[in-house]
């Protein structure tokens, strides 16, 4: 079913699918075509094909241009995050949430140490370190036994140096996990609830764009906590950064 929604959305969107010819690089360049003609909603539409059927960095960042486009903050910031989740080191998705939340007069996210550390390399990285620097410090240390070798000081200084890696590589990759509960509430002022239901007290306004971190979900709701309030919101209301929704 999943496969057959982006042909679907395609075909709405005017492009001639044969069969699954229609590849991601298509709907990119058709959304690039859309982007500079000013059809601004149509370029969302194939830049958010693009990145269901293949999340990339740029497919995001472009969606999320085209979305601020339309004025739509929550979306558009949401895109941007996820580009930045997938490269952190590409500088314009840095640069237009920058510029986004000091347009809308929204806080930065509070981030703890080793969840800054996570940010460093993307988060693919850390476990291919982690692993990388255990069986390279294994390695050094069991091999010259077994091959019946005398232990140099090389093999002690690089298994050290493996070792160190694993373990510096431990935070970060548990501030990634934390991470991945983070996310961006969608609609301009979305009330947070006080309890998991539509008809829910508000005990929060959230303007479109705000982040928060999510605790647990309940059915169609799902419980957040931003920097100043808790509260619950629906599905629809928010998107995780580490996510496809």
């Amino acid at each position: 079913m999943k496969r057959l929604l982006p042909l679907f959305a395609a075909m709405l969107l005017g492009v001639e699918c044969r069969g699954a010819a229609t590849s991601v690089g298509e709907f990119f360049s058709q959304g690039s075509v859309a982007y500079n003609a000013g059809n601004y909603e149509k370029s969302a539409g194939y830049f958010g094909l693009a990145a269901a059927a293949a999340p990339s960095a740029g497919a995001w960042h472009n969606l999320g241009n085209a979305e601020w486009q339309l004025d739509h903050t929550g979306p558009a910031i949401l895109a941007w995050e996820r580009a930045e989740w997938l490269d952190p080191f590409s500088p314009n998705p840095r640069a237009n949430l920058r510029f986004a939340r000091k347009a809308r007069l929204l806080d930065n996210p509070e981030l703890a140490w080793y969840e800054i550390c996570s940010t460093w390399l993307p988060v693919n990285a850390w476990p291919w370190m982690a692993c990388a620097g255990f069986w390279l410090a294994v390695s050094l240390v069991a091999l010259p036994g077994v091959f019946r070798l005398r232990l140099a000081g090389w093999h002690q200084a690089l298994a050290a140096a493996g070792l160190a890696v694993f373990l510096l590589s431990l935070p970060a990759m548990y501030g990634v996990q934390t991470r991945s509960r983070m996310g961006i509430v969608l609609p301009r002022d979305t009330p947070l609830r006080l309890t998991p239901t539509t008809e829910g007290q508000a005990v929060a306004r959230l303007s479109a764009g705000e982040i928060a971190r999510l605790e647990h979900r309940r059915g169609d709701f799902l419980y957040v906590r931003t920097a100043t309030s808790a509260g619950w919101l629906t599905r629809e209301e928010f998107g995780l950064i580490a996510g496809n929704r």
